[in-house]
């Protein structure tokens, strides 16, 4: 997960971000129902805030509150955060990438995640992202400075929701743009719809709603 807790915005403005609570929350439950053991870990080992915007009902739907104290609940009792630096891609079956608008921020250019994916890329390991999570999958460049992913089918946050969340103008960059424009097959269901797309082991969910079909899709795979 991303440490970052503002967004810096192009009028110089700052917006505050954190982790989605359903985008974190839903494939944790989903995983951990399933038998699966599940770290966190972040740049540094820093705990991002939730969103706000996740926990309000007018925005995230009546059910975020569940959402809220399952992550809570989950990080708490998970302790500190793991080091991005100090994970051992060998340790683990499967990568999952949570949004929020923080991975816009750090984890599309965190060295430390990018040698992970590409390991776990590379081992055939799984990795899902969802909603803003597909930045982090920028992350994974050789020395060339070639994207890892480009020519690989996946999904994120559109520019359309983007937009209708009210955060396109301003943004220093749209990410299902920049996914394009790096050569990713990016795909767009309708807004705020889960939509969800699997090319080898990749997994990517479009949005919040997508957050629980990822997870669905991802442990039928490891099944």
């Amino acid at each position: 997960m991303s440490a970052a807790d503002a967004w810096e915005r192009t009028d110089g403005t700052s917006y505050p971000t954190g982790y989605w609570a359903e985008e974190l929350a839903a494939p944790h439950d989903k995983f951990v129902g399933a038998g699966f053991e599940v770290d966190f870990a972040s740049p540094g080992g820093v705990l991002q805030p939730v969103d706000a915007h996740s926990a309000d009902p007018a925005v995230a739907g009546e059910d975020c509150g569940r959402y809220v104290e399952h992550a809570e609940k989950a990080l708490r009792e998970f302790g500190p955060l793991l080091a991005l630096t100090d994970v051992d891609i060998d340790d683990y079956v499967a990568v999952v990438l949570p949004g929020g608008h923080g991975p816009v921020v750090d984890l599309f250019q965190d060295a430390d995640l990018g040698r992970l994916l590409t390991a776990a890329d590379r081992e055939g390991k799984l990795i899902g992202a969802v909603c803003h999570g597909p930045a982090a999958l920028l992350s994974a460049v050789d020395s060339d400075g070639k994207w890892l992913f480009a020519g690989r089918e996946m999904t994120a946050f559109t520019d359309e929701e983007e937009q209708l969340f009210g955060t396109a103008e301003g943004a220093p960059w749209l990410l299902a743009s920049r996914l394009r424009e790096l050569g990713a097959k990016h795909s767009g269901g309708p807004a705020y719809q889960a939509h969800t797309t699997r090319d080898g082991n990749l997994f990517t969910g479009q949005n919040p709603a997508s957050s629980g079909p990822l997870a669905d899709a991802m442990i039928a795979a490891l099944s």
